[in-house]
């Protein structure tokens, strides 16, 4: 049986362009689409890290609108994915809602290799076998700092093309292609045949 897999999007701390750590801000498409991309891949909370109480009461509003608001009935499939949404103020947050930094494993993705990473196929087997629950982070801005990297279980290694320098996937792209590595169909090539496509907008 698969390990329960549950995924946070980090405002804080990240990195500014600079190299120093900064507070980024939330944004609409972030809420929604790493929450349908958790959905999707049966992904068990959307954890959005944030420390600053008037952002983390808009992504409140944001969920509260398509949940129980108007357009959470006009598209009942959006409700499913921000549902799963949970608005903490710390990473530590996190780790205690699900039951403690000792009883889950972290795993990180980054968009440079800042230590030796364990590739996607050994982390996929990885999730088919018994194991702790993992918390799968994603930074914004300029990334997680080298500390929570370091911190963490396993590092993902990061997204990008075999023939190009050029890596500046957005934080919704780089989560739904690790996730399609990590818990997707056609990471073994099975592909899901002729059903039907995903109501989902």
């Amino acid at each position: 049986m698969r390990r329960v897999v549950s995924i946070a999007l980090v405002h804080h701390p990240v990195l500014s362009p600079a190299g120093e750590v900064t507070t980024t801000a939330v944004t609409n498409l972030d809420v929604h689409d790493l929450a349908r991309s958790a959905r999707t891949y049966g992904v068990a909370q959307y954890f959005v890290i944030h420390p600053i109480e008037a952002q983390r009461m808009l992504i409140d509003k944001i969920v509260d609108h398509w949940v129980n608001g108007s357009s959470g009935k006009r598209i009942p499939d959006r409700i499913e994915a921000l549902r799963r949404v949970v608005v903490t103020p710390s990473l530590e947050d996190a780790f205690t809602a699900m039951g403690g930094r000792d009883a889950i494993e972290v795993w990180v993705t980054s968009a440079k290799e800042v230590r030796a990473p364990l590739p996607f196929s050994e982390a996929r087997a990885a999730l088919e076998s018994a194991g702790k629950p993992v918390l799968l982070l994603f930074g914004t801005g300029w990334g997680l700092l080298d500390a929570t990297i370091e911190a963490a279980d396993v590092f993902l290694p990061p997204i990008g093309a075999v023939e190009s320098d050029y890596n500046h996937l957005s934080v919704r792209s780089a989560c739904a292609i690790a996730l399609d590595r990590l818990l997707g169909d056609n990471a073994t090539g099975s592909g899901r045949g002729s059903q039907p496509p995903s109501r989902l907008p």
